[in-house]
């Protein structure tokens, strides 16, 4: 029997979305996954967080190599998801989402970060008052970005898909548009956006549905203002020859029992090899 390939789409953006990516710095693709696939994936989600707080000292357990790197009673984030449920694999190497991530990135990718959050309203907060966000990036315009073919990149993707509904009040992911390629101090950016609200766009998509961006634009979690429950799952993508983030490099019995066609992607274990991919912005979405 031939070897398993591993498939994905090149290019996996329609023009209009690789645009939309360049000029904001973000995208959102409306349901990445089926509903059989969100409702599995919401699922396994669920048995991590009953788990993980069932534990005697939640904020320090181990579950099925999982801990939550923050513990609040209306906020909880998970690190290093990759291991905790079959659903959440299959979710890290969908041929889809790997292939978003490569376009933005510009070739094959490693797996370098798992996450998850699961919030609901801050019990504290002033909804009455203008929201204060936790704006941030894992890089910056002038750290691991670059131009292609005209088309801007990114050495550090991230896909975020929620699994619940987000409307205008149950805290989208909130982004300043367009911070990716802006090379002026952060502080100065987020003052600019809270001066003009309109420069701060938010998630609002069925469940399912996909954020990709490249971690130079500005971003932060957005508040809830409703009765619903938010969850999250977020895949990091770095080139392969980049280190998994800390604490989140696959064991090694993880590794063994993965399929020999996604070892490169969970391991990065291609680190000598990085597989280019180009594109044009008039490129159809490939197969």
């Amino acid at each position: 029997m031939p070897a398993a390939k591993f498939t994905r789409p090149f290019p996996a953006l329609t023009p209009a979305q690789r645009y939309h990516l360049d000029v904001y710095g973000y995208v959102v693709i409306e349901n990445t996954l089926t509903a059989d696939e969100t409702g599995r994936l919401l699922e396994a989600m669920q048995r991590l967080k009953r788990d993980l707080l069932a534990a005697a000292d939640p904020a320090t357990a181990i579950v099925r190599n999982c801990r939550l790197s923050a513990h609040r009673p209306h906020y909880l984030h998970f690190a290093h998801i990759l291991e905790a449920d079959p659903a959440i694999c299959d979710y890290l190497t969908h041929p889809r989402l790997v292939g978003m991530a490569e376009e933005l990135v510009g070739g094959s990718v490693r797996l370098e970060e798992s996450e998850a959050v699961v919030n609901s309203r801050d019990p504290d907060a002033d909804l009455s008052a203008v929201p204060r966000y936790g704006f941030h990036t894992g890089t910056g315009p002038d750290e691991g970005t670059y131009t292609e073919n005209g088309l801007f990149h990114c050495t550090f993707v991230k896909t975020l898909t929620n699994l619940t509904e987000l409307g205008p009040d149950d805290g989208g992911t909130v982004v300043i548009a367009g911070s990716h390629k802006i090379k002026i101090d952060r502080q100065d950016i987020i003052a600019a956006a809270g001066d003009d609200p309109a420069l701060i766009h938010q998630v609002i998509a069925p469940a399912g549905s996909t954020l990709l961006f490249g971690e130079a634009l500005i971003h932060a979690t957005g508040q809830i203002r409703s009765d619903r429950e938010r969850v999250i799952v977020i895949g990091g993508y770095t080139p392969p020859m980049f280190q998994a983030w800390n604490g989140q490099e696959p064991s090694a019995k993880f590794i063994a029992q993965t399929p020999e066609h996604l070892k490169p992607l969970i391991s990065g274990g291609d680190k000598w090899s990085w597989q280019r991919r180009r594109r044009t912005l008039d490129l159809p979405v490939g197969q």
